[in-house]
C-alpha cells in the first residue's frame, strides 16, 4: 500500500526538499491550496458564495516547534477572521484548525494550544461564524476532545472532528452526537498502528457507515467528509432514516477535488461546505492528500514527469 509509505515520507526533511524542489510539485499543490496569503484565498470565498457553497478555512502548518511560533498561527488565524468581518463572509466561511499550530505538542502544550485557540473562536462568534477542531493522530485526540469540551462552555457551536479508521470513534460518536454539537466524520489520513487502527479500507468503510448512522440519528449536527460517491448516496439514505431535512446535515469536499459535486449538492438543496486550505507551510496537508487516493498520486507523477 503506497498510503504508508507517503505519510512517512511527509514526516522525512529530505523528501520535503526534495519534492518542494520537483519541477511539476507547484502546479500539483495549487490544485489543494487555495493561495499562500488572505488576499488570495478570499476571492475563492466570495466565489464559493455566489456558487451557494460555504467554506471552511484551514491556515495550513503543524511543525510548530516554540510558543512564538504557535502565537504566530493564533494571529494568521485572526487576521483572517479580520478580513472575513471587512466583507460580511462571516456567516459563509467557518475556520478548521489543528491544536498542533497552536503548541499542542510543546510543554504544558495542552493549556497552551487551548489559550492560543480561545481567542480564535471568540473572534468567530463575533462575525457570526465558528471553528471546528480537526482530528490529528490517536495520540492528541483525548486533549482535543477535552478542549472541544472546554470552549463549547461558552462557545457552543465549537465542532470537532472524528476519524472512521480508530476503533474507538464509535463511542466517541455516541458521546458527542448531542444536542447543539457539531461533528465531522472523516476517514483519517495519518498513520496509525494496527493496535488503535482499522488497516483495511472495506473496514475503514463500514466503520464510516455505522458512525454516520449514530451522528445522524443523534441531536447534533453532523458534517459529512467524503468524496466517495457510495458514501455520500449512504449518507443522504441515513439521513432520509432519520428524518432529517436537508439543512439538518451538510457535506464537506476538499477544495480542488470533484468541483462539480461541490455545485450539484448545493443545487440539491444540501449544504455542501469546501475544506480550503492556505498558507505557504504546505507540505505535510499535502502529503496526506497524496496518500488519500492513488489518482492524487498520478496526477503529481505526471507533472514531474511533464515539466522541466
Amino acid at each position: 500500500m503506497l498510503g504508508p509509505v507517503i505519510l512517512a515520507a511527509s514526516r522525512s526533511d529530505k523528501m520535503r526538499r526534495f519534492i518542494s524542489a520537483a519541477p511539476g510539485t507547484k502546479q500539483v499543490v495549487d490544485r489543494f491550496i487555495a493561495g499562500e496569503t488572505v488576499d488570495q484565498v478570499v476571492p475563492i470565498v466570495e466565489d464559493a458564495a455566489d456558487k451557494g457553497l460555504e467554506v471552511t478555512l484551514d491556515v495550513v502548518g503543524e511543525d510548530i516547534t516554540t510558543p512564538a511560533q504557535a502565537e504566530a498561527a493564533r494571529d494568521a488565524y485572526l487576521e483572517l477572521i479580520e478580513r472575513l468581518k471587512a466583507l460580511d463572509l462571516g456567516p459563509r466561511a467557518e475556520m478548521s484548525v489543528k491544536l498542533s499550530m497552536f503548541g499542542q505538542a510543546l510543554e504544558g502544550g495542552h493549556e497552551l494550544a487551548l489559550a492560543n485557540v480561545r481567542p480564535v473562536v471568540e473572534a468567530a462568534a463575533a462575525i457570526g461564524t465558528t471553528v471546528t477542531l480537526d482530528a490529528e493522530d490517536h495520540t492528541t485526540l483525548d486533549s482535543m476532545f477535552a478542549i472541544h469540551e472546554e470552549l463549547r462552555k461558552d462557545f457552543p457551536q465549537t465542532g470537532c472532528v472524528i476519524q472512521s479508521y480508530l476503533f474507538r470513534t464509535e463511542d466517541d460518536a455516541r458521546r458527542l452526537a448531542a444536542e447543539g454539537s457539531r461533528v465531522r466524520i472523516v476517514k483519517g489520513a495519518y498513520k496509525e498502528p494496527a493496535s488503535v487502527a482499522y488497516q483495511d479500507k472495506a473496514e475503514i468503510d463500514k466503520a464510516y457507515v455505522r458512525i454516520t448512522r449514530i451522528l445522524m440519528e443523534g441531536e447534533g449536527y453532523p458534517m459529512i467528509g467524503s468524496h466517495d460517491p457510495r458514501l455520500i448516496a449512504i449518507a443522504q439514505e441515513l439521513g432520509r432514516q432519520a428524518g432529517r431535512k436537508l439543512d439538518e446535515y451538510e457535506f464537506q469536499m476538499l477544495y480542488g477535488i470533484r468541483s462539480d459535486e461541490h455545485v450539484r449538492l448545493a443545487a440539491e438543496g444540501h449544504r455542501m461546505r469546501v475544506y480550503t486550505a492556505y498558507g505557504t507551510d504546505w507540505y505535510g496537508y499535502f502529503m496526506r492528500r497524496l496518500a488519500e487516493k492513488p489518482a492524487n498520486l498520478l496526477f503529481f507523477g505526471r507533472s514531474i514527469l511533464t515539466k522541466g
